[in-house]
């Protein structure tokens, strides 16, 4: 066999791509995580709104309800091992009139066939006495619903990837790579010292440029390349304590799981995110958007006072679906899907991919190295 310079590259040192460094690692591989900005999280996973998703609405059988599940569960234990900051507060998700008891009793069948534990059906009443200021006609209750601390969470990845004797080479662009004739591929990376090396696994984690990066792969068939789709979302922020101790979510929207209520693990309050379709990268929060979130979120918090919001931030979906189109699953897109052997390009990787991560990492593993 050719004597390859490393066993694993992955690129993109977001939660997901570190989460895959970190399953080579702890299977004693050598592996180096490569990522062109000049920190971790820089992408994605540092533009959310650093939820742990408890599995209720993913589709029956779809790698987002195992991959949510399953990650959510390591996620708590990896958290509590490596004291992460995070606080299991639950949510609840809300029908603010009759008309949407229907798509909350929907969330709850769902939930039930996704194996979610610690879930319960609430009365106005019941869900009044956990949050009297929050106005609905039923609730659904999930317990495993949390907040953490998305930037240490990755800072702990980076900590096991290292100890484990990997790498993550900042500041260094994945610029294509070659198969080789025997297995394997040749790596080429950029920055201010480029770099040519060779590996037995490539694992394509890199969210927003998944698609760029899959398309300077030699031999990467065009047609299974997804188009992507930007869905942008934007945030806002309540001026003062957070009033709100559980998350409050509506009805899941097309697209999205909806404008909700969240806090943060320093105690404030944000709202978000809507869905905008964008042709082009751009984080600015229009201002102007304030007007729908007052009259979004006062269906469910009608204490909400004028001048309370302001712009917070906005975030980016990799989608993989164009507006009006149901939604799709992950996209794993391994050597089955393209014909280069050891190779997984992941494409389509939003919510809930951060709650997802350790879940994926260790998929994208097994799968390769089986």
């Amino acid at each position: 066999m050719i004597p390859f310079d490393l066993d694993a590259v992955v690129v993109g040192a977001g939660a997901v791509g570190l989460a895959c460094g970190r399953s080579f690692a702890r299977r004693g591989l050598s592996v180096v995580v490569v990522e062109a900005e000049k920190a971790i999280g820089q992408g994605v996973s540092s533009r959310n709104s650093e939820v742990i998703h408890a599995g209720l609405y993913y589709p029956t059988g779809s790698l987002k309800a195992r991959m949510c599940v399953e990650g959510r569960r390591r996620l708590y234990d990896f958290l509590e091992l490596h004291k992460v900051a995070y606080e299991r507060c639950g949510k609840l998700v809300v029908a603010t009139s009759p008309d949407q008891i229907e798509a909350v009793e929907k969330v709850a069948r769902q939930a039930e066939i996704n194996g979610v534990e610690d879930v319960s059906w609430l009365s106005a009443d019941q869900a009044h006495k956990l949050e009297p200021e929050v106005r609905c006609v039923a609730a659904l209750l999930s317990g495993q619903t949390g907040i953490f601390d998305s930037h240490g969470y990755m800072l702990a990845l980076q900590g096991e990837i290292e100890d484990a004797s990997g790498a993550v080479a900042l500041a260094t662009p994945f610029e294509g790579a070659t198969p080789l004739p025997g297995g394997g591929f040749e790596i080429r990376t950029g920055g201010a010292e480029p770099a040519t090396l060779t590996c037995r696994y490539l694992v394509i984690a890199a969210a927003l440029h998944a698609q760029a990066c899959a398309a300077t792969i030699e031999g990467f068939p065009a047609e299974r390349i997804p188009k992507l789709y930007l869905g942008k979302g934007s945030y806002f922020v309540l001026a003062g304590k957070a009033p709100l101790h559980h998350l409050v979510y509506p009805p899941p929207i097309p697209g999205a799981l909806g404008l909700h209520y969240k806090r943060d693990m320093a105690g404030r309050a944000h709202f978000g995110p809507d869905l905008e379709w964008v042709d082009h990268e751009d984080y600015s929060v229009d201002t102007r958007r304030a007007d729908y979130f007052y009259d979004y979120v006062r269906r469910f918090w009608p204490g909400l006072k004028d001048g309370a919001l302001s712009a917070d931030y906005a975030g980016i979906r990799p989608k993989i679906h164009a507006e009006g189109e149901p939604q799709p699953d992950f996209d794993f897109a391994g050597p089955e899907a393209h014909g280069l052997d050891g190779l997984m390009a992941l494409f389509g990787i939003e919510s809930p991919g951060l709650t997802s991560s350790l879940a994926i990492g260790e998929e994208v593993a097994s799968r390769l190295i089986a």
